[in-house]
């Protein structure tokens, strides 16, 4: 019981070093990686490359798969290119395998010694996530030391000798079991490491490790589809390319398994390094024969999830891909899409709050009312969102960028709210009453409206692109605006005295709206002040005053 107590936490460790080491590259080097997938998908050759390098980084195709579909998702990447990317993710997730089969135990004590300095001592730098990883890659090669002490000790027991000579070969059965395990420990690296190991010590005859293989690659599959099942469908379209893909594979390496241990295992006398060796071959072969065949795969995943068809005014991007959680650089990302999705429809309103004001559209105005609910939903669906990006997985400037989104899009979900009382306002104050502002008066809020829809478009560009120079014009927007609302409500203040009928009319409603309209922009020019802190250009300047005033 000890010795078989001892096997499942060395199983245990495995995949937890495993998960160490994916979850740390993808923090330090997340931006890159996807980088380098992005410039790399101009033809299926490169692709496959990019596929090879960036989850031999990762250690894992699965993680290269939610990256690529998140691609997908977004429209960047088209199919066929993204299933060029995993058929190179396959091959370069064997390759590591090959790597970890090796006798590198010797390693793991200074990887697990280095990393936890690094980590301890500087834990929310790089520097802390590289020791992270290091210390994933020091607890994998461990785990794999203990699982062949292990399973060497269990297999001279005689009750395991007998149970091992009366198991026999059921391709089929043997497959399945592959893919359970892959999909419960969320690495096929991890299944097939494992599944070395106790081939290598006795722990199971070489013709079922091979079995397990194809199925921890069919397993992988699997798994990447399980992932993406809440995503939208052009996202999940690559993991359903991948395991269409594998499916040929084991299709075509099932009734090879013989002929690899007849023709392969009198070069190759290590059993462990047979079985690597094995899964390498599996997704070389998969990679060639497939090749040719991403735009076909992709045409026929095409048929079987199509695009969601749906009216113009009820469609809209979902830039908030569940799968992109795993890799927090890509999920700060798509929450920085919808924000700005969220700030197009807040134009909407202001665009529109503009033509009610001129036309007296009391349609129009109700339906702009109903934009706000879209407004705050997307603040809250965003809010949420960010909520499951654990913040100690974002570097310092990631954390920056995390707390910019939650303040954009409070801003715009107030920028929302204002605009919804001044319709109401408008409705109650205006339409209803017959009223009507004086030419002059029309003309104050025409101008101020056109610099608002500006800055608006502009606090978008400082949102995006973080542009300090941007961020300087807008702040020096803010200033002018305050300017001509003092200037307006003088010379409001002056009709009135000239006895002004539409002037007094709508004197109440007139310096309310300017006065809102400034509040909106206030709320916009907010987004220059992290900017130009951050980069040291507040302080020093009238800037710095200017935020005190806000």
């Amino acid at each position: 019981m000890k010795h078989l107590l001892n096997l499942l936490a060395a199983v245990s460790l495995l995949i937890w070093g495993t998960h160490l080491v994916r979850t740390g590259i993808l923090r330090v080097f997340g931006a890159n990686l996807r980088q380098l997938i992005a410039r790399s998908v101009s033809n299926r050759f490169t692709a496959v490359l990019s596929g090879i390098g960036v989850t031999a980084v990762v250690q894992s195709s699965t993680a290269t798969a939610l990256i690529v579909s998140s691609f997908v998702g977004q429209g960047l990447v088209g199919l066929p290119a993204a299933l060029a990317v995993m058929l190179g993710a396959d091959v370069g997730t064997s390759v590591m395998a090959v790597v970890f089969s090796l006798d590198l135990s010797w390693l793991s004590p200074l990887f697990i010694f280095a990393g936890v300095v690094l980590f301890i001592s500087r834990k929310d730098t790089a520097a802390g996530r590289v020791g992270r990883v290091l210390i994933g890659l020091g607890l994998m090669l461990l785990a794999l030391r203990l699982i062949t002490e292990s399973t060497t000790v269990l297999t001279q027991s005689p009750t395991v000798r007998t149970l091992l000579g009366a198991l026999t070969s059921d391709l089929l059965l043997e497959i399945f079991t592959g893919a359970v395990l892959a999909i419960v420990a969320y690495s096929s690296l991890a299944t097939v490491l494992l599944t070395a190991a106790l081939a290598g010590s006795g722990g199971i005859p070489p013709d079922v490790a091979l079995g397990l293989v194809l199925g921890a690659n069919l397993g992988s599959g699997v798994l990447a589809v399980l992932t993406t099942l809440k995503a939208n469908v052009q996202t999940r379209q690559v993991p359903l390319g991948n395991l269409l893909f594998k499916i040929i594979g084991v299709a075509i390496m099932a009734p090879l398994t013989g002929l690899w241990l007849r023709h392969v295992r009198p070069y190759v006398p290590e059993t462990a390094t047979l079985v690597v060796l094995f899964h390498l071959a599996f997704n070389a072969v998969v990679g060639l024969v497939c090749i040719g065949l991403t735009g076909t795969v992709a045409r026929a995943v095409q048929r079987l999830l199509p695009q969601e068809q749906g009216s113009a005014a009820g469609t809209r991007p979902h830039h908030l891909d569940p799968s992109a959680l795993a890799t927090p650089s890509l999920a700060i990302s798509c929450a920085a899409r919808e924000a700005l999705h969220q700030a197009d429809v807040v134009e909407s309103m202001l665009l529109g709050l503009h033509k009610v004001i001129r036309t007296d559209d009391l349609q129009l105005a109700q339906d702009l009312r109903r934009l706000d609910d879209e407004v705050d939903g997307l603040y809250s669906a965003i809010k949420y969102y960010l909520t499951k990006i654990s913040r100690e997985a974002l570097d310092e400037r990631e954390g920056r960028r995390w707390a910019d989104i939650i303040s954009f899009t409070i801003n715009m979900e107030q920028i929302g709210d204002i605009i919804e009382r001044v319709l109401i306002d408008i409705e109650d104050k205006k339409i209803k009453k017959g009223r009507q502002f004086s030419e002059a008066g029309m003309e104050e809020i025409n101008e101020l409206h056109a610099r608002l829809i500006d800055n608006l478009r502009l606090a978008m560009s400082v949102f995006l692109n973080g542009s300090v120079r941007d961020a300087q014009k807008l702040l020096e927007e803010k200033a002018r605006f305050r300017d001509l609302e003092h200037a307006y409500s003088a010379t409001h203040l002056a009709r009135l005295s000239d006895n002004t009928v539409q002037s007094i009319e709508t004197s109440s409603l007139h310096i309310d709206l300017i006065s809102e309209l400034k509040r909106i922009n206030s709320l916009l020019c907010s987004v220059a002040y992290p900017i130009l802190e951050s980069a040291g250009a507040l302080a020093p300047s009238r800037l710095r005053a200017m935020a005190d005033q806000a």
